[in-house]
């Protein structure tokens, strides 16, 4: 009965997405250009004195990063305003689905996942970025995985905005105890979070239905999660490579993980910081983005100490090791930066992206430990073991795959419904197939 009403759910929450994808569809289907604003009718004209907005998504933007692009833009643009409003990461794609085709109201510049990039960029919400303006821009140098999710039909739309790559965050201090080691490769990271396992703590604590940390063992099979042959998409979780990787998570969740099978999204740098009081920690192992360090430790980012979390000598960190040895390709985090095509003030927009991916930005961004957009500048991440590691295991992360109906697919849950479905023990070949077969139209739908 609980798997029928899982069922229902997202059979309503697909007609949802559905629909809200429609309304895209038709409020932009009179754009030109592929989604270009038509310069006719939204030429910066009267721009002395106009107001710009910018949606940023979630605090991941720091308050210093938000004033300076308000402030430069100021003196960059006399007489005109930017204004930031943040969107919650859960709303982001109804939230944009109702703005964008309205350009009365459309925010005028947007962040917004890495991962739904392709959706709205195959409807024709964004401004095209030309290639003098993407090569201004920084071009060739910018994280190309990133540039690819914003591609429609040969033309760039969205651009990389910052990065940040998954590796393992560990407590030292729990496997020097136990006398187990860093691992070399993935089949002994599994036997070291199985064997630091005990009935109170997870060797590696990873939620159910958490298929963005997941997918990262699929990657590292050599699996993928879907292929396209000229623009036909066709989910590949079938694929023998991809069943072994996922055959490799369900393996490590049972055997290591205490965290239910309906988790998502948890917050897993808590489960390391407690423990302080001579209580084991929920966790010996977490993944979690690089910018998790600020939540760990006794340290807060201004260096400030945090009563009640465990010294910050106590935490290190290593990189997921690959099938056979190395370093496995992880999923990348991260988000992409695009002008809406119903912007009133193209100009102005385009002014703003010359400060976002100017040089002072992006090291500004380094410094803040987000992975910035142009590769020139990833020395301002730092050199410490959380800067080379991060580099490290950018260089091989990948996406998701750029598909028009990629975020209807994030909207539904279809993957986490997927992942806890193995989670709890299910057949992984007979799952892949049926998730195949709901997956392969999903991701052709625009």
């Amino acid at each position: 009965m609980k798997r029928q009403r899982n069922t229902m759910a997202t059979v309503a929450s697909l007609v949802s997405v559905a629909a809200l994808a429609v309304g895209l569809t038709l409020g932009l289907a009179g754009c030109g250009n592929g989604g270009a604003a038509d310069p006719a009718e939204h030429a910066d004209a009267g721009s002395d004195g106009a107001t710009i907005t910018l949606w940023l998504a979630g605090a991941d933007t720091p308050q210093e990063l938000r004033d300076y692009l308000i402030s430069t833009f100021a003196e960059q643009n006399p007489g005109s305003t930017l204004v930031i409003e943040e969107q919650g990461w859960g709303d982001l794609i109804p939230q944009l689905t109702t703005a964008l085709p309205d350009a009365h109201n459309t925010p005028d510049v947007v962040e917004l996942g890495n991962t739904q990039a392709p959706t709205f960029t195959a409807v024709g919400a964004f401004r095209e970025i030309s290639p003098e303006l993407f090569t201004e821009l920084g071009g060739e140098n910018l994280l190309a995985s990133f540039v690819e999710a914003g591609t429609y039909d040969g033309k760039i739309y969205a651009l990389p905005y910052y990065f940040g790559s998954r590796y393992m965050f560990y407590r030292a201090d729990i496997w020097e105890k136990a006398g187990v080691d860093v691992p070399t490769t993935l089949d002994e990271f599994t036997q070291a979070a199985v064997s630091l396992t005990t009935a109170d703590m997870s060797g590696f604590a990873i939620g159910g239905q958490d298929w963005r940390n997941g997918i990262s063992w699929v990657f590292a099979h050599g699996g993928e999660l879907a292929t396209v042959d000229g623009t036909e998409w066709t989910s590949t979780l079938s694929d023998p490579n991809t069943i072994a990787g996922l055959e490799a998570w369900q393996a490590l969740f049972q055997g290591a993980s205490l965290l239910p099978t309906t988790d998502r999204d948890v917050a897993y740098w808590d489960f390391l910081n407690d423990g302080t009081d001579g209580a084991p920690p929920a966790a010996a192992t977490i993944m979690a983005p690089g910018w998790a360090r600020w939540s760990m430790g006794d340290l807060a980012e201004d260096g400030e100490t945090r009563d009640g979390m465990a010294d910050e000598s106590t935490f290190n960190i290593f990189a997921l090791p690959g099938v056979d040895g190395g370093i496995a390709p992880v999923f990348a985090g991260g988000s992409n930066v695009a002008i809406s095509a119903q912007s009133q003030y193209p100009e102005l927009a385009e002014n703003l992206l010359r400060i976002i991916f100017s040089p002072e930005y992006q090291q500004m961004l380094g410094k803040n430990g987000l992975g910035p957009a142009n590769s020139d500048y990833m020395s301002s991440l730092g050199d410490d073991k959380f800067a080379t590691t991060m580099i490290e295991t950018a260089r091989d992360s990948q996406l998701t795959p750029a598909a028009p109906g990629w975020a209807s697919i994030e909207s539904a849950f279809v993957l986490e419904e997927f992942f806890q479905a193995i989670a709890e023990g299910g057949d992984v070949t007979a799952l892949a197939q049926e998730f195949d077969a709901r997956l392969t139209p999903m991701l052709n739908a625009r």
